[in-house]
């Protein structure tokens, strides 16, 4: 029962002191999600009361069928960015086409969810690594702040289809600012900014429109051209119907994908994150499977896509949220104040829209971890950079593909050229511990060179491998110990290479050998056979076992003659001369 209905597994925690904290936080979330709501769906070209809907239904089923206790779910910024960067291929914004397109697309979302939870796949969250993530927010917030500077400025601009176009009109038109509507815009974003900084737990963007609204109506700004929002429709979410076009669902569902792995990564994450100060493990699978029935189930109820937000999800853990039941309140408080102060919004301007919408843009870049990823990787900044500047050049899905590509290039480019660090016991530590012999400058065996490979023998890795063991094929020493303490996998490619090389290196006299390869490693050898055509007596538990049994294959003439001496077995390891040099 629990496999089919996951809010059973909390249901039996309610009590009435859980009922009491769920319904203070739900309050709190209702309150911060009014502006909100409203300022995602102008981002996402839609009108303002869809996207209160869809802080309405997603939050409830995603509570319901998800895995986190604390994750409230509903319309999101860079989920509403792609939705109408999408949509608005297809119909104008805000008209009933593109509303119907919306809805059509986020049904799709859901189902693509849905079937990547029931299939499993949560793991797939593990590959967009977090420079992606980064880049593509950063992006999409100078994108987010670009289409609200014509509301910030009061601008009656034509809908560009690019970044570059979209600052060339505004560039163009500044002499026509309305200087009314910039008053209320620069008024409401810094009443916002002083609100939070003075009073953290205070709705500060609400107490912010307010302040906008009242600054509006004192100054006659719909009679100085300054544009409202207008009055919301009372009333619970409508039944709407998707377009089940076979031609449409068919050129949705790319960008459908997009949405929905950017909401999954956005649902897993933060509910990772809270996850972390809770205790609480998250189930990926089932994250999926609950994002994706609240997706399908808000395209019947006239919402759009969705996903788990932050900033409401932090708040409700702030809180004191207990369990689900706070985004279900949260959710039922939202449609009470829709029906009863829903006809206010016909005093907010779109100048204070804009101000509070700039400013959730600003909250998206996340300085701290842009400074880090800057100073502590090429690669991961490589993938950041590119990410960014495909999510401002290019469709946002094509941002979010590339941005996984590259990932995986530079992961997969990695992981195939492991490291050989040639190994020497250092003769001034008691335990003669093996360290890195170029970087500590520490004499060698002249018969026998012991290296350690990092990384994995598996078909990306063997050619690089096998370009290094060529190498030093053409050295003067004679044997070779491979240490395999840090071989993680032998796939069927790594272990016939092994075979192949080992074949190779008797045909010119000189051999290789193995030691401490781990359990999964050896028992994969086994099985194939492998081990055999090597040669048991090639194997050995540790590197002290195995210099033990080749150091009685040297030549001793050689060794009593070496001015190194450096095993435990050579002949004046422990005398003075040793330490001489």
């Amino acid at each position: 029962m629990h496999k089919f209905f996951p809010f059973l597994l909390w249901t039996g925690a309610i009590n009435a002191q859980s009922l009491r904290a769920d319904f203070l936080a739900g309050l709190t979330g209702a309150v911060i999600v009014l502006p909100q709501g409203v300022a995602f769906a102008m981002i996402a070209g839609m009108p303002p009361i869809n996207g209160l809907y869809t802080a309405m239904i997603l939050p409830i089923v995603a509570a319901l069928f998800g895995s986190s206790r604390h994750l409230i779910s509903g319309p999101t910024t860079p989920i509403s960015l792609v939705v109408y960067s999408t949509v608005s291929q297809y119909a104008a914004p805000a008209t009933p086409d593109f509303i119907m397109i919306a809805i059509t697309i986020t049904l799709v979302t859901g189902v693509i969810q849905l079937v990547l939870g029931l299939a499993k796949m949560g793991a797939v969250v593990n590959f967009i690594s977090h420079s992606v993530v980064i880049g593509f927010t950063a992006g999409a917030a100078i994108l987010i702040a670009t289409s609200q500077v014509k509301h910030f400025l009061g601008l009656d601009l034509e809908r560009s289809s690019s970044f570059p176009e979209a600052w060339t009109l505004i560039l163009q038109s500044l002499n026509q600012t309305n200087f009314y509507a910039f008053a209320i815009a620069v008024v409401t974003l810094a009443s916002a900014i002083l609100v939070r900084r003075l009073h953290p737990l205070v709705p500060h963007m609400l107490i912010a429109m307010i302040i906008g609204s009242i600054l509006s109506f004192y100054m006659a700004g719909p009679g100085n051209g300054v544009a409202v929002i207008g009055e919301l429709p009372k009333g619970l979410p409508p039944f709407s119907l998707p377009n089940f076009e076979v031609k449409l669902l068919q050129n949705l569902t790319p960008n459908a994908f997009a949405i929905a792995l950017l909401g999954l990564i956005e649902a897993v994450a933060i509910a990772r994150a809270i996850a972390t100060k809770t205790g609480q493990r998250i189930d990926a699978n089932q994250e999926f499977i609950g994002q994706g029935l609240s997706n399908i189930a808000g395209s019947f109820f006239s919402c759009y896509a969705g996903s788990g937000s932050f900033t409401r999800s932090g708040v409700n853990h702030s809180a004191g949220a207990v369990t689900p039941m706070s985004a279900v309140f949260a959710a039922v408080l939202l449609m009470f104040l829709i029906v009863f102060i829903g006809h206010l919004t016909v005093f907010l301007p779109m100048p204070a829209m804009a101000g509070i919408i700039v400013l959730v843009a600003y909250n998206l870049i996340d300085f701290h971890h842009i400074k880090k990823i800057l100073k502590t990787s090429r690669r991961e900044s490589l993938v950041m950079v590119i990410t960014f500047g495909a999510t401002l050049f290019l469709e946002l899905e094509y941002a979010i593909y590339l941005g996984v590509f590259f990932s995986l290039v530079f992961y997969l480019r990695k992981t195939s050229t492991p490291r050989m660090v040639k190994l020497a016991p250092d003769p001034k530590d008691s335990k003669r511990m093996f360290k890195n012999a170029v970087k500590y400058d520490l004499d060698i065996c002249p018969q026998l060179m012991v290296y350690r490979i990092e990384g994995s023998l598996f078909f990306g890795a063997v050619e690089h491998v096998g370009e290094k063991l060529d190498i030093l094929l053409d050295s003067s020493e004679k044997n070779l110990l491979i240490v395999g303490n840090n071989i993680n996998l032998i796939d069927t490619s790594g272990a016939e290479f092994l075979t192949t090389i080992v074949r190779k290196w008797d045909e010119r006299g000189k051999k290789i050998y193995l030691s401490g390869l781990k359990l999964r490693a050896r028992t994969f050898l086994k099985k194939g056979g492998y081990w055999d055509e090597i040669g048991e007596d090639r194997f050995f538990v540790n590197k002290e076992e195995a210099i033990a049994k080749i150091y009685s294959q040297l030549d001793q003439h050689i060794c009593e003659k070496c001015p190194f001496q450096i095993f435990r077995e050579c002949p004046r390891a422990g005398s003075e001369y040793k330490y001489s040099a």
